[in-house]
């Protein structure tokens, strides 16, 4: 009771924290640096508002205290984009903007925050599919059911010891004999019904006759009462 009681409280910590994760993957505020033009580049550099320079593949990045605020794109070398920031008026190294070039890698914090909302949902779909799973396993698990064998072999129980229902005996002989020696039936034809229903009032014998035919036929005999059924479909077990 305590495991599933940890495992739904787990589920639900689960679902929370995907919500929580997509709601903040989709509707956080962008928060990225403003792109412009290289021409508006060069302007807000000169003008100040850039201290700082970093080439990025075909991407210029302007920093203001080491934080970016614009981006635009330059196709060309390293010398080529120096040679175009002089070119526009701008001061680069120690007297004026500082320029230095990104070296390649991945941002991991980025990545691991842009997929770990699909690893929450995968995570979610996982717990669903095996509870599922589970609740399946438990409707078609009937070989292993809580039924009881007596047998055969060492009859506990025959009709002798049932008394007062001579007529239901002499109708279920029949099946007896069937059991016994089935291949005399089968030459003629003959079928073992699919089953019987005894009917009555509890306490009336119902299962001590089954389990006397057994006992007279020498086969095993299975018993197990309707509230030990689990409920495999909808309207069949103990509901």
């Amino acid at each position: 009771m305590k495991a599933r009681w940890w495992q739904g409280s787990l589920l639900y910590l689960l679902i929370l924290v995907a919500l929580l994760a997509l709601a903040f993957s989709f509707f956080q505020p962008n928060k990225g640096p403003e792109e412009v033009d290289f021409y508006k580049f060069v302007d807000n550099t000169k003008s100040g508002k850039v201290d700082s320079i970093q080439q990025d593949g075909n991407s210029i990045i302007g920093l203001k205290e080491e934080k970016p605020v614009i981006k635009a794109a330059f196709v060309g070398s390293t010398k080529e984009l120096m040679d175009s920031l002089k070119d526009s008026g701008v001061k680069l190294g120690d007297d004026g903007v500082k320029f230095e070039v990104k070296t390649g890698g991945f941002d991991w914090g980025s990545i691991m925050l842009s997929f770990l909302p699909l690893v929450l949902f995968g995570a979610l779909l996982f717990f669903l599919f095996r509870s599922a799973r589970g609740a399946n396993t438990q409707a078609f698990n009937f070989g292993k059911s809580r039924a009881r064998l007596s047998s055969g072999d060492k009859p506990t129980v025959t009709f002798a010891d049932v008394a007062g229902i001579d007529e239901s005996k002499g109708e279920l002989q029949e099946v007896v004999e069937f059991l016994k020696n089935p291949q005399k039936f089968l030459v003629l034809g003959a079928r073992i019904p699919r089953g019987l229903l005894l009917v009555g009032p509890p306490g009336c014998g119902k299962t001590l006759i089954a389990k006397a035919t057994a006992g007279e036929a020498g086969v095993p005999f299975f018993s197990i009462s309707g509230s030990e059924f689990v409920e495999m479909f909808v309207g069949v077990g103990a509901s």
